[in-house]
């Protein structure tokens, strides 16, 4: 059986968890994902897990757990010659994912609005814990903060130790993983209205 997603290639420029969680489920059901991330260090996930060693060559056990799967390239996104490879990658893809705060991609000159004038069919998935606008848009977003402000932690733990963060990373995995799904809606309503 043809898994349901394959044809359909994903540009993911995400770091940590709920960006690579998301394009990992869409590699999950067939998409060709090709992880960008900026020479040198790339994800930040590349640092984190128990196993010390492999973290220190940058392949820690978060990375790993969240970017089988999927092809790799590093493009520096602040340089033009890095833009011009970029938005040659973005033209023939499906879909782009990223997960940096508000207004990045548009200050490196690679926003939605530039990269629909190369690919108009592109679907644009940005992830930020606070949304695109509003009062808290600017305000960095990872799990335990999410956490916190939602309530979660208030009631984990017991007296003498709550508010206690649940021990699996909950908000990043339910954002990647709704993120996802609206994915996979867009692409299903781009096919109906072609």
């Amino acid at each position: 059986m043809t898994a349901v997603l394959a044809g359909i290639r994903v540009i993911d420029v995400t770091n940590v968890l709920a960006g690579p969680f998301c394009s990992y489920q869409l590699m999950l059901s067939g998409a060709e994902v090709i992880k960008v991330e900026a020479p040198g260090t790339g994800d930040l996930a590349r640092q984190l897990g128990a196993e010390a060693d492999l973290s220190r060559r940058l392949m820690g056990a978060s990375f790993l757990a969240q970017n089988g799967g999927k092809q790799s390239i590093t493009i520096n996104l602040k340089t033009d010659a890095g833009r011009d490879v970029f938005r040659r990658l973005v033209k023939s893809a499906d879909v782009l994912v990223e997960n940096f705060r508000p207004g990045v991609m548009e200050r490196l000159g690679v926003g939605y609005k530039a990269l629909a004038s190369v690919n108009p069919k592109l679907i644009y998935c940005a992830i930020s814990g606070f949304g695109q606008d509003g009062p808290m848009s600017d305000a960095p977003a990872y799990d335990q903060i999410v956490q916190g402000l939602s309530g979660a932690m208030s009631i984990t733990g017991d007296t003498a130790t709550a508010p206690m963060r649940a021990g699996y990373p909950v908000s990043d995995s339910i954002g990647g993983i709704t993120a996802a799904f609206a994915i996979s809606s867009a692409l299903v309503g781009r096919e109906r209205s072609d």
